[in-house]
């Protein structure tokens, strides 16, 4: 299991008192609110910050990090990552995955054909959607619900699903 992953990408500065613009990675952005320190990760280096202020905007998130108290430091800071440790995250409720955790997983239809493996997963609104990939490179939408989705099992790295009539 992947034990760092990232939450968010700083996407612009905030006013002139260093706050950062994060478009956030997850559905609950209320997450942010329980940081305490993270990671930022640009494309020479990783950094530990300490989060002092977090306001939510328009579905994105202000952040103010210790030490970035004006526009030209916070401005340094953009196209990062905000990268934080498994250990800081969130239970999750039954039957929620982490997007990282689902990456990779093999997926068998209730008969025990493999279809591929999950290579990308995104979100339509509605319901996220699956984007399940072959060896050939053949690629294969399936949507998140439960009809079509009948196991997700981490530990044995595969998904169970059943194919509906349309989807292949």
């Amino acid at each position: 299991m992947v034990q760092e992953f990232e939450i968010g990408q700083i996407v612009n500065t905030f006013g002139i008192k260093g706050f950062v613009k994060v478009k956030p990675f997850t559905d609950d952005i209320t997450n942010f609110e329980t940081l305490k320190k993270v990671f930022i990760l640009n494309k020479k280096q990783k950094n530990e910050y300490e989060i002092e202020e977090v306001k939510e905007h328009k579905n994105m998130v202000l952040i103010k990090f210790k030490g970035v108290d004006t526009i030209e430091q916070a401005e340094l800071l953009r196209n990062s990552y905000i990268v934080i440790s498994r250990k800081d995250t969130k239970e999750l409720e039954e039957d929620r995955y982490y997007i990282v955790d689902l990456l990779g997983l093999e997926i068998f239809t209730d008969e025990g054909t493999l279809l591929g493996h999950v290579e990308d997963i995104y979100n339509t609104g509605s319901n996220d959607i699956y984007v399940v990939k072959n060896d050939l490179g053949k690629q294969i939408l399936l949507p998140a619900i439960s009809d079509v989705i009948k196991q997700i099992d981490i530990k044995n790295n595969k998904i169970i699903v059943h194919l509906i009539k349309g989807l292949i």
